[in-house]
């Protein structure tokens, strides 16, 4: 019988509900796995938990985007990485309704243990990794901001109103230099977003035909200051490729190198989470070959290997 693991952030999203563990166990014996059942205490305690594991076949986070990063970044620290998977039960989850999942925990265990195994193409902020985002400047604050209390109570709408807030707040311009695909581009810049995924911030389709196996990340420097300009570009999201709106550049990668003329107020956001490396010089890598448990669902949206 194969050995999984299940990491539960019982802080994360809007749960009301106790967890079914019963129904849990069941399912996983169903697939022929039998399951440990842990549920982290601490931020940065799902990373912990993945470092001191012995081999199982599989490992899954219940959590927000931030504890499957966790997660993640506990696996590239060990010597012998485990298979990942990950079911939503955040806030935003971006990840989750990328994949598929619905609502409900038990029924998105089931999907997941009919699901495949896919590499999947993880990048590297000065070697932290991240899963699906990293971003910098406006609005890149509100997911590390929003009290939990709010998040609890208003869910999703918590970050829409912390993003109307920072909307109308003052936005500065970051003065820096980077190098991708052999070119180097000079400017000053209000927004940076890196990431691999066609859900951002609950916005489906952020970028059209993005494949998580293509040996590439997508990135756009947005140079807009005036408030209205950034609630107008956002408002074209709903027709039209964020690549293709004014005031952005977007480019496909998997090498990035930033630099700022200044060393930086306050860090990246990775996965939701505050990123502490306020340096000046940042440098963003693909990791490929990271192999991840997902639902059969959006696999053909999704990769260019269809198997």
């Amino acid at each position: 019988m194969k050995q999984a693991v299940v990491i539960i952030n019982p802080h994360s999203g809007r749960r009301k509900k106790r967890i079914d563990l019963v129904s849990i166990k069941k399912i996983f014996l169903k697939n022929n796995y039998e399951v440990r059942i842990f549920f982290t205490c601490h931020k940065g305690h799902a990373k912990e938990i993945v470092e001191q594991l012995s081999f199982v076949d599989l490992v899954v986070s219940v959590g927000g985007d931030g504890t499957f990063n966790e997660i993640m970044t506990g696996n590239f620290n060990r010597n012998q990485p485990l298979l990942l998977s990950h079911i939503p039960t955040g806030t935003a989850n971006d990840i989750g309704a990328m994949y598929g999942y619905g609502n409900n925990l038990v029924n998105n265990i089931k999907k997941l243990l009919k699901g495949k195994v896919k590499n999947i193409d993880v990048c590297t902020i000065n070697n932290q990794p991240f899963t699906y985002v990293a971003a910098f400047g406006k609005f890149t604050n509100v997911s590390y901001e929003t009290p939990r209390w709010l998040k609890k109570r208003f869910g999703y709408f918590a970050y829409l109103l912390g993003g109307l807030k920072e909307l109308k707040g003052k936005t500065n311009l970051y003065s820096l230099k980077y190098e991708i695909n052999g070119k180097v581009q000079e400017g000053k810049y209000s927004f940076i977003l890196i990431s691999n995924a066609n859900r951002i911030a609950g916005i489906n389709n952020f970028y059209h035909d993005i494949k998580l196996d293509d040996d590439q990340f997508e990135v756009l420097f947005c140079s807009m200051k005036e408030y209205h300009q950034v609630a107008k570009s956002l408002i074209h999201l709903a027709k039209k490729d964020i690549s293709d709106i004014p005031g952005f550049e977007f480019y496909r990668t998997n090498h990035l190198k930033i630099s700022f003329e200044k060393e930086i107020d306050k860090g990246f956001s990775i996965d939701g989470e505050e990123f502490q490396d306020k340096n000046k010089n940042f440098d963003i890598q693909l990791i490929r070959n990271v192999k991840i448990m997902v639902p059969c669902k959006n696999i053909n949206k999704l990769f260019l290997d269809k198997e």
